[in-house]
């Protein structure tokens, strides 16, 4: 079956920003996930809450959710964007480093 056009359609920053923000959202609501976030980040709480749209922040949401796959699909139905988008959008963020 070919792409939907919505599956196809670039992001440009501002809306990967917005998707990544959504992820955080996400994740607030997931209390396991949100343990494991933090504990493997080092962030705290509050600096999440001083700042959540901290570009390094959210490259680090975006990173955390593409590393699980099955918490990967669970946001991608509960928002209903494709699969593909968090990691076009984390492509967006600061820090990305293609693959050779």
């Amino acid at each position: 079956m070919p792409p939907t056009r919505q599956a196809k359609r670039l992001l440009g920053a501002e809306e990967a920003t917005n998707l990544a923000i959504q992820v955080l959202a996400f994740l607030a609501g997931e209390d396991e996930a949100l343990g494991r976030f933090l504990g493997t980040t080092g962030v705290s709480p509050d600096e999440v809450r001083a700042n959540p749209e901290d570009p390094l922040l959210l490259a680090a949401v975006l990173d955390f959710l593409l590393a699980d796959e099955p918490l990967l699909l669970r946001f991608c139905a509960d928002v209903d964007v494709p699969p593909e988008w968090p990691a076009r959008a984390r492509a967006k963020l600061p820090g990305f480093a293609p693959p050779d």
